[in-house]
């Protein structure tokens, strides 16, 4: 399946966003966001941006006052997805002009379009800054 979930996450490990793949009780993704947070948060700047945890292979990256946290099966790319998440925050980038944890709080909604465009089923489907933006600058003009 590849990507099994997606997390934003604020330097005080508070979730901004939370997009999951796979069917997770509230209480497992509760106890699996305390977890990677924690683990991910308490790494420093010198240490990789992988980290195994349970069957998942967590790829995360600093952004700012964000971590972006991508749960993948253990046979993904890392690299790969260490390049979604560059081309994620681009896109966000774009479209709120260097985006910060205030635009995902206010606009979650089109946070959560601009990831339903880019990754249908775990699969990344869309890599085209311009294709995704597109159908949120005609809802932005209606």
């Amino acid at each position: 399946m590849g990507i099994r979930f997606i997390l934003m996450v604020n330097k005080q490990g508070q979730t901004r966003l939370a997009q999951y793949y796979e069917y997770l009780t509230i209480e497992e993704r509760r106890a699996l966001e305390g977890e990677i947070v924690r683990k991910c948060l308490a790494r420093n700047e010198q240490q990789c941006s992988f980290v195994e945890h349970r069957n998942y292979k967590i790829v995360y990256r600093r952004y700012a006052s964000l971590f972006f946290l991508v749960g993948v099966d253990n046979e993904e790319n890392e690299l790969a997805i260490l390049e979604f998440i560059h081309l994620l925050v681009e896109t966000m980038d774009r479209h709120f002009g260097n985006v910060c944890e205030l635009d995902i709080m206010f606009h979650l909604e089109k946070a959560h379009f601009m990831l339903e465009e880019m990754v249908m089923n775990g699969c990344i489907v869309e890599t085209s800054k311009s294709n995704i933006l597109a159908p949120i600058q005609l809802m932005d003009k209606a």
